[in-house]
């Protein structure tokens, strides 16, 4: 993990951002919503490089105490090498740094390997939203909210 560099996402890295999206979702968001999220004072994202390259990514909302997971996606060929994780406890420091005390993000129901990682990081399953999101063929899927309290550590 010692060649991953996470930082600040910034207009440079924007088609990167763009190209891990459209690897991770069924339906990505375009990039101008990422252009408009540079642009949100509540919003911050993070981006993890490798040789240069973007390999994944984690946005958030800081509202009030509170952090709000937006996205958080990994290129299929860097899944399962800590680096979701990584992102992770880097939005940790700048959770402790806007003294948030709860966090919370919506996973698909059917994306088991994600929910296994944040349950394995401390998220508990809130409550199921029925129908959250949209499938390319027009089906529905369900999310499941999850939510972490962080100690004033």
């Amino acid at each position: 993990m010692n060649d991953i560099i996470i930082s600040k996402l910034t207009r440079d890295d924007l088609q990167g951002i763009y190209e891990v999206e459209k690897q991770s979702f069924p339906i990505p968001w375009p990039i101008s919503s990422f252009e408009e999220e540079l642009n949100n004072l509540l919003a911050t994202y993070l981006v993890a490089k490798k040789e240069n390259k973007i390999v994944a990514y984690i946005g958030m909302w800081f509202v009030m105490d509170e952090c709000h997971i937006m996205n958080i996606a990994v290129l299929p060929e860097c899944r399962r090498q800590g680096i979701a994780t990584s992102l992770i406890h880097e939005m940790f420091k700048l959770c402790k740094e806007h003294e948030t005390h709860y966090v919370m993000l919506e996973v698909r129901k059917e994306n088991l390997s994600a929910q296994s990682l944040y349950k394995k990081i401390g998220f508990t399953e809130e409550v199921v939203r029925k129908a959250y999101y949209k499938n390319p063929d027009g089906t529905r899927e369900d999310a499941i909210v999850m939510s972490l309290e962080l100690t004033n550590t």
